[in-house]
């Protein structure tokens, strides 16, 4: 593991005692969960409580979700995007992994932490942008967590707020931002961090954010 991961103040790997915190989240409806796959199997974007804010989502092999997404984030495609799953076999059909670079990702996951590891050459452009490589995180979000698997698919994630405005962390300003997008919204609780995971390069463990 690198050595700035381990100086991280919110950095934990996974322990009998984060899994029972993990558990502390709030309630969330599966109802709520089964319906958001609905609409994400029919191409629609989502909205959902990630570890510090409001992210969007879609079907990442869904090029026309993917370019609705970006259009109501107003993000270049060329900037590329993040895709979080349940588990890290969920990942593993998009990227480039070898052991070095698995013993550097996995203590940190699930949990907080996107890294940027290379693509495989199949990932489409939507997704990478300008790069060879994929941003990618394993999240420990009990509701971001559950779309995964009731999805059966990693899905995309980016913070749910306009380009160059301030991320979101309630569901009423997100309402407010977003009044007359085309979303489906996935209420619930975003986790403690203070801001946005961290996002390292798998490559070097440099920290890209």
């Amino acid at each position: 593991m690198c050595r700035d991961l381990k100086n991280l103040a919110f950095y934990k790997p996974l322990t009998e005692r984060n899994r029972s915190e993990q558990l502390k989240m709030p309630y969330h409806s599966s109802f709520k969960i089964k319906a958001a796959v609905r609409h994400l199997k029919s191409g629609a974007v989502i909205a959902y409580p990630t570890e510090a804010v409001y992210g969007l989502g879609c079907d990442p092999l869904n090029e026309a979700a993917v370019m609705s997404l970006l259009d109501i984030k107003q993000r270049p495609i060329e900037k590329g995007l993040i895709l979080i799953a349940s588990s890290l076999e969920q990942l593993r059909p998009y990227l480039i992994l070898d052991q070095s670079l698995l013993e550097r990702i996995t203590p940190t996951w699930p949990g907080p932490v996107t890294w940027i590891i290379p693509a495989r050459p199949w990932v489409p452009y939507w997704l990478t942008g300008a790069h060879d490589s994929l941003a990618v995180r394993v999240t420990n979000h009990p509701i971001a967590r559950d779309l995964c698997v009731q999805f059966g698919s990693p899905l995309v994630s980016t913070s749910a707020n306009p380009t160059t405005r301030p991320a979101i962390k309630e569901s009423r300003k997100l309402i407010k931002t977003f009044a007359g997008a085309d979303i489906f919204i996935v209420h619930g609780k975003v986790g403690e961090l203070a801001q946005e995971t961290a996002i390292y390069d798998a490559l070097t463990g440099q920290r890209l954010r």
